[in-house]
């Protein structure tokens, strides 16, 4: 088997996320909140299993938020710890950088938990600029604007 290791990223949906904007903020009060509790600020999501594939997606792997049937944002994975919570059951935290970079939207259904993301399958990043552009369309217009090379 190759040594080298490949990185891989993870897809998961943002339940009762409404939008990219929407996700930031509700991140930035969980970071107010763990400041309190920790000398530093620090952003976590949480997951039922650990990821087995930690050593990869610690190689410059990220999460890919689906917000409402869309892949729309990914924050970069700094960290993957195990823990038991009060009832004893495992749980997994995964570390991320608090910085949303918007993805290209990409339709997707609905799944539970989340899922590997291969590097040749995720989309592109947005540049900055056209980044508010494209985001104050409908989904649906920026798709076809997007497959008629227009956007």
């Amino acid at each position: 088997r190759n040594s080298k290791i490949m990185t891989v990223h993870l897809l998961r949906m943002a339940v009762r996320v409404e939008s990219a904007g929407h996700l930031r903020t509700i991140q930035a009060e969980r970071m107010q909140e763990s400041a309190k509790s920790r000398k530093k600020q620090r952003l976590f999501t949480y997951t039922r299993n650990a990821p087995r594939r930690d050593k990869e997606l610690l190689d410059g792997g990220s999460i890919y938020w689906v917000v409402k049937r869309y892949i729309r944002v990914r924050q970069k994975i700094l960290g993957i710890e195990s823990a038991t919570n009060d009832e004893g059951r495992r749980y997994c935290s995964i570390e991320l950088d608090p910085e949303l970079v918007l993805v290209e939207p990409r339709r997707h259904k609905a799944f539970q938990g989340w899922r590997y993301f291969r590097t040749e399958d995720v989309p592109g990043d947005i540049l900055e600029q056209s980044a508010t552009e494209v985001d104050s369309l409908p989904l649906e217009l920026a798709d076809e604007l997007r497959d008629l090379g227009l956007i």
